[in-house]
């Protein structure tokens, strides 16, 4: 007994002299899953084998800092799962845009940790510039301008151009907007634009995004005037005046009879904006106007948006609206031969013309103004020193 007593107390003493071992890692395996039309994030991890309970978990945690619904077709989704069977999840990865990565990881203890990894950048300016032909939209996407922000830009100066009968071929453009890069001089995204000019055959537009001391950003004229207007010129992108306010013979009942609003025709689905700041009095079918969203402003103003496609979401009855939110979509319901948007405003009850109905808004002054200017001659230098889609580094943003 002795002896087996001294060998188990050696054999102890040896087992502590070894160093500690940590529990061995689960083996893995990465696969990356692209999303197709329809797909949910859920319905993505359910073909992947995951089990439904786990996967609800991961989705939660991922949610505090991305929504799983934002994923669009093509998007990627990585995940990192065991190669036991069946396999447990140990990890996902999105990246909703360049340079942004979103990942929740699973601990030992099974619980779920999200977090968000954002690449150093370093920011740019850019300018594209050209002529238009075939369409201002086309022309600036062909010079460079990002599809984004060249739909930005275009309903910006839909308070200064009437872009069916103001723009002719041959009319140029030049245009200064951020571009952003990681260290090895990959485009992590765009930022905003900064200014634009816009020569037309009849006159020189000029636009500057400006902030003020109070932290307010907006866009100004070359004179510091403000673009915002109390009512957009055209409540939607990309469209044409397929009817003007005024007497006409009424395409579906054959007589003469008062057009009292203006039609822009575009493809159905085609987002509608509100022209105002105001409040949804009804959002809903009405005779011969089809689905109709009727807006209510200051001032006893009133707009309506006829035969659309649909509403968007949360339209109704008191809902507050900001100027250009999207309201509904372009659609050929009640009286129409096609698709396109029927717009009204009307006064104390009685219709006016809306392409008379823009108001003019408050220009900078003092310390404002004189800060814009020295702004404006900065980018203006900026702008004249860069070749077409060249770049210049700038500041940190």
């Amino acid at each position: 007994m002795r002896i087996f007593a001294a060998i188990t107390f050696a054999a102890a003493l040896a087992l502590q002299a070894l160093p500690a071992r940590a529990d061995p890692q689960p083996a893995s395996e990465e696969r990356v899953l692209v999303v197709r039309p329809g797909d949910t994030l859920a319905r993505m991890l359910d073909s992947a084998g995951i089990d439904d309970a786990a996967a609800a978990t991961a989705i939660a945690s991922l949610a505090t800092l991305f929504r799983p619904t934002s994923l669009r077709p093509g998007d990627d989704v990585a995940l990192r799962l065991t190669t036991s069977d069946p396999a447990i999840l140990l990890e996902i990865e999105v990246e909703p845009e360049p340079g942004r990565t979103i990942r929740t990881r699973r601990a030992a203890n099974g619980t779920w940790r999200a977090e968000q990894l954002i690449a150093p950048r370093q920011r740019f300016a850019a300018r594209a510039e050209g002529t238009v032909d075939g369409g201002l939209f086309p022309a600036m996407t062909r010079a460079g301008l990002p599809p984004g922000l060249a739909l930005s830009l275009i309903r910006i100066l839909g308070h200064q151009v009437d872009f069916q009968r103001d723009l002719q071929p041959g009319d140029r453009f030049s245009i200064l907007f951020e571009r952003f890069r990681d260290s090895e001089g990959d485009i992590l995204g765009h930022g905003q634009i900064l200014g634009a000019r816009l020569t037309l055959s009849s006159r020189v537009i000029e636009i500057w995004r400006h902030r003020s001391a109070r932290g307010e950003t907006d866009w100004f004229d070359r004179d510091g005037r403000s673009l915002r207007r109390s009512f957009l010129r055209t409540p939607l992108d990309g469209a044409r005046i397929s009817s003007g306010y005024g007497m006409r013979s009424h395409p579906v009942l054959g007589f003469n009879r008062m057009h009292q609003g203006i039609d822009f025709a575009a493809p159905t689905g085609t987002r509608v904006f509100a022209a105002a700041d105001g409040t949804v009095v009804s959002a809903r079918r009405e005779g011969g106007y089809g689905l109709m969203v009727r807006l209510r402003h200051a001032n006893g103003v009133e707009t309506r948006y006829a035969h659309l496609s649909r509403f968007a979401r949360g339209v109704g009855p008191g809902r507050r609206v900001r100027q250009g939110d999207v309201i509904g979509a372009v659609g050929s319901t009640g009286l129409s031969t096609g698709p396109h948007l029927h717009y009204e405003v009307a006064v104390a009850g009685r219709a006016v013309n809306p392409a008379r109905h823009v108001q003019q808004a408050a220009r900078l002054g003092g310390a404002d103004l004189a800060a814009f200017r020295a702004r404006q001659r900065s980018l203006a230098t900026l702008a004249a020193s860069l070749g077409e889609r060249q770049e210049m580094a700038l500041a940190s943003d």
